[in-house]
């Protein structure tokens, strides 16, 4: 079996991926942003106040990974982390106002980015592209979810 590289929806979504991480790079790189970290504050943008576990669930990544992206955000005076008043184990990140102040640009550089990415597509293709999208990663998050709450009742 052949594996033909722009048949594979994995590969041609990853490699859309990077562009488009690219092209939001060299925009918010001179608000002092990452790619790495923008996620994060466009849920904390929504709320801030979450827990790293409600991060984690959102962002739908590992925790070593949110740990770092949250040591590096602390670091770059985007975020400050502070104890819940309920739970002393649990932290709850708070957004600064360096970072609330980032919101407008970043968000515009964002939609600046997906506007010309989808500049060739007409208004009915993009809403189809979009649509097709979130129906995928809802299937695979679902598929994702069967598998942990399978091996949980095996395991």
């Amino acid at each position: 079996m052949e594996f033909i590289t722009d048949q594979s929806a994995g590969y041609l979504v990853n490699h859309l991926a990077r562009l488009f991480a690219r092209q939001l790079q060299d925009r918010i790189k001179p608000l002092g942003l990452t790619t790495g970290t923008f996620p994060a504050l466009l849920v904390l943008w929504e709320g801030d106040g979450l827990t790293q576990r409600e991060l984690i669930d959102r962002l739908d990544i590992e925790q070593p990974t949110l740990a770092n992206t949250l040591a590096r955000m602390e670091r770059d005076g985007l975020v400050i982390r502070k104890k819940d008043a309920v739970d002393a184990r649990a932290q709850r990140i708070w957004l600064t106002d360096q970072a609330r102040a980032l919101r407008a640009p970043a968000i515009a550089a964002a939609m600046q980015v997906n506007s010309e990415a989808l500049a060739g597509l007409t208004e009915a293709e993009r809403d189809q592209f979009l649509a097709l999208m979130r129906r995928i990663i809802a299937g695979m998050q679902k598929d994702a979810l069967d598998e942990v709450e399978d091996r949980q009742e095996t395991g």
